[in-house]
């Protein structure tokens, strides 16, 4: 069973990934609710929040982890990935995230494709001692169904018609749960918040003293909150992808969890890490793993092709380009 747990505590806002600036930190405090979904560490600090919209927020966790998790077999992606084919009635959240996932492998060409998991459950990035690859021909066999295509939806109803494709929402559903609850704040008026799905940030707002947040874009390959730059926000999303993030290295390759549709194995191209900012954070969470697939050339294409998107890129020789002169940089202090 994953353990988890919950805290509420009174504490001004802070984060591995947030710089303070030169500001002072507010006078006021944060509810603070701190949990672990999704194999990863969740963090929202609200001001003015109560202890009843903290203890919401964290069972909205566990309600869309309930539908979203590929590893609990009553969610509604374990029972269509059960299915063999069959159709199946899902919620009204898994069916929109899922329309989502589709939508993002239309924009990208099949580079995102949340039927990636046939592949990825070959992959084990959760233990670097273990350091295995899949067998080729295992690999090979998996990749022949992975295509977004085969993905039909009516209404609340998905079916796949290849029965054995299999849906993976990693790539997409932090972004789509960290906007219902800022959705969910918004509507109880609370108008300042730093909501942290796994180093998915959302801000709601500001800062309460009337400042930007800055969130700190994370070195690749440096320890866990080493931070190369920060960008400053106002109400936007900020998420990052990378090489760095879950892998292993084996003969002098480093094989990581972001895998090519079309192969199996790892994206390899120019880049470390793409980091997206935008209005919504499951546009940022599609977006991020997309054009790191897409190497800095493309990616760089399809931000400029969007509206209201901002990206930047690391490429592997530890140089940053930005998608505009709009978003503002700063180097780590």
């Amino acid at each position: 069973m994953k353990r988890k747990f919950f805290m509420l505590t009174a504490a001004l806002v802070s984060s591995v990934l947030l710089l303070s600036g030169c500001t002072s930190p507010p006078e006021s405090e944060a509810l603070t609710m701190n949990g672990m979904y999704f194999d990863t560490v969740v963090q929202i600090q609200a001001w003015g929040a109560t202890e009843e919209i903290m203890e919401h927020c964290k069972e909205m966790c566990e309600y869309y982890e309930g539908l979203f998790s590929a590893t609990i077999d009553s969610s509604d992606v374990s029972r269509i990935n059960q299915a063999g084919g069959k159709p199946v009635t899902v919620s009204k959240a898994t069916a929109e995230l899922i329309n989502k996932g589709i939508e993002y492998g239309r924009i990208s060409d099949g580079r995102f494709d949340i039927t990636i998991e046939p592949a990825s459950s070959l992959w084990n990035f959760t233990d670097n001692k273990a350091k295995q690859l899949p067998d080729p021909e295992e690999l090979a066999e998996a990749v022949k169904h992975i295509d977004y295509q085969c993905i039909q939806i009516n209404g609340n109803t998905v079916t796949l018609t290849d029965p054995e494709a299999q849906i993976d929402l990693g790539g997409i559903a932090k972004g789509y749960i960290a906007d219902r609850l800022k959705e969910y704040l918004i509507s109880k008026g609370i108008k300042h918040a730093l909501i942290d799905l796994g180093g998915n940030m959302l801000t709601l707002g500001g800062r309460y003293d009337g400042s930007a947040y800055r969130i700190g874009i994370q070195k690749p390959f440096a320890e866990t909150g080493t931070v190369m730059a920060a960008v400053s926000v106002f109400d936007k999303s900020v998420v990052s992808s990378g090489d760095y993030e879950r892998y292993f290295e084996k003969d002098g390759v480093i094989y990581h969890h972001i895998l090519d549709p079309d192969t199996g194995y790892p994206v390899q191209n120019d880049l470390d890490q793409v980091t997206i900012i935008s209005d919504e954070s499951v546009d940022g969470d599609a977006l991020s793993t997309t054009c790191f697939t897409l190497g800095l050339e493309e990616g760089m294409k399809l931000i400029h092709s969007m509206d209201d998107i901002e990206a930047v890129f690391i490429t592997k020789d530890g140089e940053m380009h930005t998608s505009s002169d709009v978003i503002q940089v700063d180097a780590a202090e």
